[in-house]
């Protein structure tokens, strides 16, 4: 996972998933997680790699088959709301780079327990958000988190700032009321916004 912002896009064809990511790369953003939240999650994966400059993961990946399916359509990350040891140890052994999710110190320590350095905070907002890293960064030096849920425009620079925080997941930046409309323009623009943060 190479960018700060990495949109969290949730695609019902992957016809929508090529144009949010064209949107995305044309907006500055260099990273996207595709989740397997619809059965187009795996073509979508696949049209998406091909975009040259677009770092492509999945997201919501809950089981080995889901992360097989992932790999085998070209995603070079996988992220996950939650943290299961097989899913995790597949991903190790297949040599991709894996995310599980966390809510409290005790799965944090149970990804960490597992050899992850990268956790995902899920739902950020819910669990405390930046305070809630602020909290836990001392705690668990070692490792680097992702916030995820709840993270918008208002908050995304307070994310940022924090030195342990590797990247933030976005939600608004590709929302699906905006891809059901065709609202691929504001897309772009939000993208333009999250990365015009990332330079501040």
């Amino acid at each position: 996972m190479n960018g700060r912002v990495v949109p969290v896009l949730t695609a019902e064809s992957a016809e929508d998933a090529e144009r949010v990511c064209r949107a995305i790369l044309a907006g500055g953003l260099a990273s996207v997680e595709i989740t397997f939240r619809t059965a187009a999650a795996a073509e979508a994966i696949r049209r998406a790699v091909r975009l040259e400059g677009l770092e492509v993961g999945a997201g919501t990946v809950l089981s080995t088959s889901q992360l097989d399916a992932a790999i085998d359509a070209g995603a070079t990350f996988a992220v996950a709301p939650s943290t299961d040891s097989t899913v995790v140890r597949a991903a190790k052994a297949a040599g991709i780079e894996f995310v599980p999710g966390a809510a409290t110190p005790t799965e944090i320590g149970q990804a960490q327990a597992l050899g992850c350095r990268v956790v995902k905070l899920f739902p950020a907002a819910l669990i405390g958000g930046p305070a809630f890293i602020k909290a836990m960064s001392p705690v668990f030096p070692d490792l680097r988190f992702v916030p995820t849920g709840g993270v918008n425009l208002d908050n995304l620079a307070e994310y940022l700032r924090l030195p342990s925080v590797a990247a933030c997941g976005g939600t608004w930046i590709c929302e699906p009321a905006l891809i059901r409309d065709g609202r691929f323009d504001e897309v772009e623009r939000r993208a333009r916004e999250a990365s015009a943060l990332m330079l501040t």
